[in-house]
């Protein structure tokens, strides 16, 4: 597996991390003090936007790395919980970091 699948997916968990964790921002604005109305709605659709790119990159590197179904669906639920995403990631991180090649040629013995 390539280096670039692993980065894209880390990319991806801190960029839905954070917008999760301010939508959650903004929904306490919204909801507890009456502002932001218009505010909550252009982050929720974003962070929307960004989870499914979440999704089609986990999805990726769940089916690389070969992950059971429970762990693949546990890493995809990561990105609507707020902070799991972070903890997640770095778990995904320490057991893919193994199954990455460098992509330099092999050098074949005569």
């Amino acid at each position: 597996m390539k280096r670039s699948v692993l980065t894209r997916y880390r990319v991806m968990a801190y960029v839905t991390a954070v917008m999760l964790l301010v939508l959650c921002a903004c929904m306490v604005f919204k909801y507890g003090f009456d502002k932001g109305e218009g505010l909550t709605l252009v982050v929720s659709q974003v962070h929307g936007v960004l989870y499914i790119i979440y999704l089609i990159f986990a999805f990726d590197l769940g089916s690389k790395a070969k992950w059971p179904f429970g762990k693949l669906l546990w890493v995809l639920v990561s990105g609507t919980i707020p902070t799991a995403a972070f903890f997640v990631e770095r778990k995904v991180a320490q057991d893919v970091e193994p199954l990455i090649t460098d992509g330099s040629p092999v050098a074949a013995k005569a």
